[in-house]
């Protein structure tokens, strides 16, 4: 069977998904709460579902019967304050886990993340050696703490330490897709655009604040969350793959073009709003981000990924204009 932490999540339920209908066995680490958490997992048959807290004495007992482990769990806003709780669950869980697996040979795939990369300076080159890595400054705790990780992984491999048999650590860009609703103010911006023109509103989007870049005009690499499952589900079949890996288009893409996807998939005509950058992220707001995706490529991965306006439109056809939009 398989693990996936953060499997009630946006990335790990639907990577629970694509496993479980490939008949595979899979259990859930999370916390479902009080919400409507549980719907991201409500179509799938697993195995069990089990709080992060009880993680460690479920593996005391069930290591030896994992194929891998998909550790997606962690705090990912990434306008988390307490630092304490970002290294607690983003850093040593990770460290305990990276563990277990070497210990018991089990393949280990986690969340990193592009946030690592900062404000881009250093560009956005997956390279995974310890001087590149240690050059990199993210812009928040949450970047800061996948930095961390990524950066400890490097020295245990630099070192010849123990490792898993298979280790890949996936920097995922902008992430869009269903089974984020979740997330309030951190889920996408095309499932906050969809719900501002479905309520008849205006489709706000953020002023620039840099000379460089018109409203609108900022860039992001925006990816389909069918996407990275995809780059999973081939990393789960190709064992002799490790390292640290982008997971973007490889194509950056603007707001303003972002908007007008959702516009087309909703059949709408075009209303957008600029609004001010909040102040308390002004001064951290990335203007550009593009992944460097021929490391991945190079290791074989070949999956076409979706345009922008393909990976939209089948977010907003396929789920958010459905009464059920959960996957």
């Amino acid at each position: 069977m398989y693990l996936v932490t953060g499997g009630a999540g946006f990335i790990g339920s639907n990577l629970v998904a694509s496993l479980t209908e490939k008949g595979e066995a899979v259990v859930v680490s999370d916390w479902l709460g009080e919400g409507d958490k549980w719907r991201n997992l409500a179509k799938h048959e697993l195995e069990d579902v089990i709080a992060p807290e009880k993680l460690s004495e479920f593996l005391a007992e069930h290591a030896q019967h994992l194929k891998g482990v998909f550790h997606m769990g962690a705090i990912s806003a990434t306008t988390e304050t307490d630092g304490d709780a970002l290294m607690e669950n983003n850093f040593r869980l990770s460290k305990i886990l990276w563990s277990i697996c070497a210990k018991h040979s089990i393949p280990f795939i986690y969340a990193s993340s592009a946030a690592t990369y900062g404000g881009g300076e250093q560009g956005f080159d997956d390279t995974d050696s310890i001087d590149h890595l240690s050059n990199l400054l993210p812009l928040n705790g949450y970047g800061w703490s996948k930095q961390l990780f990524d950066r400890w992984v490097a020295r245990r491999i630099a070192n010849k330490s123990p490792q898993p048999p298979q280790w890949a650590g996936l920097k995922f860009f902008n992430v869009y897709g269903p089974n984020e609703y979740h997330k309030g103010g951190q889920a996408s911006v095309p499932f906050h655009l969809f719900n501002q023109v479905t309520s008849g509103e205006p489709a706000r989007l953020f002023q620039s604040h840099h000379p460089d870049y018109s409203d609108g005009g900022q860039l992001r690499d925006f990816i389909a969350v069918e996407d990275c499952v995809s780059v999973m589900m081939w990393l789960k079949d190709h064992q002799d793959v490790n390292g640290l890996f982008n997971v973007g288009t490889g194509q950056a893409r603007s707001f303003v073009d972002l908007a007008r996807a959702v516009f087309e998939a909703m059949d709408k005509n075009e209303n957008i709003k600029y609004v001010p950058t909040p102040e308390s992220i002004r001064d951290k707001y990335q203007y550009f981000t593009e992944a460097n995706m021929n490391k991945l490529k190079a290791a074989g991965y070949n999956h076409p990924f979706l345009s922008l306006e393909e990976g939209v439109g089948r977010y907003v056809k396929e789920f958010l204009a459905k009464e059920d939009s959960h996957r």
